[in-house]
């Protein structure tokens, strides 16, 4: 009896000596994931404040606000939409910006808007547009698609658009058709836009050091 114990005892040592010798496996979870897919922060509902310098630059509203810090570019993306209000020094609205959905590449401080993009200037402009960039660097906002341009004398339409941060000076690269809002000075002034081999009005034009075409419209 008592040898059957000293034998028992031997094999349940035996067996912990062989399972104690066993290679721990480890398993890197960090192996599997991709910084590129991985966003760094997700925040929704978002509504925030966005400064430069100490000094309250734009406010921004979103459902979805994903932000990639990870990567070689790292950039912000809003995939539900955007909306944007830019101030003056004084805290005024001078601006605004509403996407159906944008990327904010921080580096380059430049911003892509996509979708239905709408882009309103104090009093009364509106700037309409399927793709519009924002460059903060250089203080520009430009696009190559379609644009749609209302002010309180005229509607513009054309293809490719470069303007001031301001929406003060700018203009249409391919104008399509420039029409006064008021109906009789429509009728007054036949043969003004694209078929009469551009249309102008008045304002200053952009130096960007590029020759513009000769169809451009400035304003």
């Amino acid at each position: 009896m008592r040898f059957s114990r000293i034998i028992l005892l031997m094999i349940i040592g035996l067996l912990l000596v062989a399972v104690g010798c066993k290679e721990e496996k480890k398993v890197d979870v960090a192996a599997g994931l991709n910084p590129e897919k991985m966003a760094t922060m997700t925040t929704k509902n978002v509504s925030t404040l966005i400064s430069d310098s100490g000094v309250i630059q734009y406010k921004i509203v979103s459902p979805l606000w994903r932000v990639y810090d990870q990567i070689d570019t790292p950039y912000w993306i809003f995939p539900e939409g955007l909306y944007l209000q830019k101030y003056d020094r004084a805290f005024n609205v001078i601006a605004t910006v509403a996407a159906d959905s944008a990327r904010y590449f921080k580096d380059r401080k430049l911003w892509k808007l996509m979708g239905r993009v709408e882009l309103t200037k104090a009093p009364k402009d509106l700037f309409q547009s399927e793709e519009l960039y924002w460059d903060q660097t250089s203080n520009k906002i430009y696009s190559d698609s379609f644009i749609h341009i209302e002010t309180a004398t005229h509607v513009l339409e054309g293809i490719g658009f470069i303007s001031n941060d301001k929406l003060t000076e700018y203009r249409v690269i391919k104008p399509m058709g420039i029409f006064p809002v008021n109906k009789e000075d429509m009728l007054e002034s036949p043969g003004t836009g694209a078929e009469s081999g551009g249309a102008s009005a008045s304002g200053n034009a952009i130096d960007d050091n590029t020759p513009p075409a000769t169809d451009t419209v400035t304003l």
